[in-house]
This record gives C-alpha cells, sequence and structure tokens, in this order.
C-alpha cells in the first residue's frame, strides 16, 4: 500500500491498478467462482510469525523465493497490510509475471472493509488454528 507524506506531513496512501486490487475486487471474483490464485507471502519470510487469519483457499508457500508456474495467471498476493505485497508484485512484474496484483491494504483492510452486515456472513476471510499447519 503505497504511501508517501503529503503536505504537513500528513501520510496520503494512493491505490495503484498496475499492482494492486481492491479487497471489494477481490471479494467480487471470490464470490462470483472466478477466484484469482490467493497466495498468503507471510509464509516466505523464514521465521516470520503465524497468523490465525487468511483468505479461503489461499497458498501458503514454504519460505524462500516463489514465482507463478505461469505468466498468464492471475495471482493476488498477500500479507497482513500489503506493503510486503506491493514489493513483491512489482518485482514479479518487472520479472515477466504481468498478472500479479498485491491485495490493497492487505488483510488488515480486507477485514475492515467487508463488514458481514453489508455483503454476508461470506467474506471468505478465515481464522484458523495456528497449530494445524
Amino acid at each position: 500500500m503505497p504511501t508517501f507524506r503529503g503536505q504537513g506531513d500528513a501520510p496520503v496512501v494512493q491505490f495503484d491498478p498496475t499492482v494492486e486490487v481492491s479487497p471489494f475486487a477481490l471479494f467480487r471474483r471470490m464470490r462470483d467462482g472466478s477466484p484469482p490464485l490467493r497466495v498468503d507471502i507471510r509464509a516466505l519470510a523464514v521465521g516470520a510469525p503465524d497468523s490465525d487469519r487468511s483468505l479461503e483457499g489461499a497458498e501458503r508457500p514454504r519460505p524462500g523465493p516463489w514465482a507463478p508456474s505461469r505468466a498468464d495467471e492471475d495471482v493476488v498476493l498477500f500479507d497482513d497490510n500489503g506493503t510486503d505485497a506491493v514489493d513483491l508484485a512489482r518485482r514479479l512484474q518487472r520479472e515477466g509475471y504481468p498478472r500479479v496484483r498485491a491485495l490493497f491494504g492487505g488483510l488488515d483492510l480486507y477485514e475492515f472493509s467487508l463488514d458481514p452486515e453489508i455483503v454476508g456472513t461470506d467474506t471468505f476471510l478465515v481464522r484458523r488454528s495456528i497449530e494445524s499447519d
């Protein structure tokens, strides 16, 4: 989630559709049955703490370098706040994976913006037991 300092040093958050996908756009694709590959990049960092939340059906690759298996595949990378996912999406796009995007705001914004009272109880955000993996 690219942020810069604006007037008076106030943080300004920018959405870049060439690198990011909005929580609502991802939700709609999942709800409509055409979800992209979802990759929890928090699992790529060696020694990264585990989390009790993720997106339904998300891949959790082993620590180390990762790239999609195909360049023509729609992929959404996510982490907690979107920062690392944006960096990795940009790198993968430069390496020839143009359909890779980062989840804008990460799981934090996804969970905050998809109010079950508005979109229904199936938000595709799953809670899991950390011991289950």
